[in-house]
């Protein structure tokens, strides 16, 4: 069995170091890799994430979608991540629905997401959202 024959296993607020969430963060969105004392992805999430979601092929992290929430009906998707070696399989897309049932769980009635245009496909076409009007105020340059 070649490892893309492998099934990828998915689970809400399943288990994952700060190293791997680092690395994936770095290849998915084309940064350095922080360390822990600069981004520790456990802490973030125990205070300010309704949940995450994570994807593995085998014992590897290969996905990973934090979801945010203001604690009562709205809920936000932010640091949708695939591996590059595991892009074009609908990893994103399974993450992202994930998200969505386990925002309905908690009893959110609204998921947000912001996103760069580039992107617009995958979320509107392939997930499901809805195009609305925001906006954005860049605080630091």
């Amino acid at each position: 069995m070649s490892l893309l024959d492998t099934p990828v296993v998915f689970a809400w607020r399943g288990p994952f170091t700060n190293l791997e969430v680092n690395r994936l963060h770095a290849e998915a969105f084309e940064t350095r890799l922080f360390d822990e004392s600069e981004w520790n992805w456990r802490e973030l999430t125990a205070r300010h994430s309704l949940g995450w979601v994570t994807a593995r092929r085998r014992e590897e992290l290969v996905g990973f979608a934090n979801v945010l929430w203001d604690g009562l009906v709205h809920a936000w998707i932010q640091d949708v991540m695939v591996a590059s070696d595991a892009r074009r399989q609908r990893i994103g897309v399974r993450l992202v629905h994930a998200a969505r049932d386990e925002a309905v769980r908690a009893g959110c009635d609204f998921l947000h997401v912001d996103f760069d245009e580039r992107l617009r496909p995958f979320y509107i076409d392939e997930c499901g959202f809805n195009a609305v009007c925001g906006g954005l105020m860049k605080l630091r340059d």
